[in-house]
This record gives structure tokens, sequence and C-alpha cells, in this order.
């Protein structure tokens, strides 16, 4: 399965391993309001982009499917979902407890 990160600088990163997703996702740390953001793209479409706040939100770049948005109880599961997303798993992801659009 195909995939890529986008870094806050909208650098591509081609096939994260896990060590390289908690480096990006941990660059969420240090507030940068011009680059709030990081994501990961699969093949199919489907996005996720983490926002320092903890905002996450998921959808589909391809079909239109989403926007969903919710609040991560902890950074480790930024990198959880990230993971599941890589490996194509997407009922996985979809299956947490989404709100519909891009929220705050």
């Amino acid at each position: 399965m195909s995939y890529f990160a986008y870094d806050r600088m909208g650098s591509t990163v081609t096939s994260p391993d896990e060590a390289a997703m908690s480096l990006l996702l941990g660059s969420l740390a240090a507030p940068d309001p011009e680059h709030p953001d990081v994501s990961l793209t699969h093949e199919s479409g489907w996005c996720l982009g983490v926002f320092g706040s903890g905002l996450v939100i998921l959808e589909n770049v391809e079909t239109g499917e989403g926007p969903w948005h919710m609040q991560l109880p902890s950074p480790q599961h930024s990198l959880t979902l990230w993971r599941l997303l890589s490996l194509g798993e997407i009922a996985a992801i979809r299956s947490h407890p989404w709100v519909l659009g891009y929220g705050a």
C-alpha cells in the first residue's frame, strides 16, 4: 500500500515508518500559527490531518467524503490513527467518534 505525509512546511515524506511518523507528529509541540498541521494520506484518498491543538480531521480527498473531526485524547492517539491509515484500515479509523465538519 502506498501512503505519504506532509510535514509542517508542506514537504512530502514518502511511506514514513513509525519513527518518521512520530517525528512528524512531534513537530506539532512547537506552536507555529502559519504551519499548524501535518497530514498522512493513503493511496485510497483518505487523509488524516493533525493539528498541534489535538484536533484531527479525516476526509477523503479523492471522493469528497467527509470531513469529520475529533479532539484527540492524547498525542499517542494520532500515531495510532496514522498507523491504521498507513495499513489501509479505514473501517477501524471510521469507528472512532467523529463529528461532521472541520471543527474549530
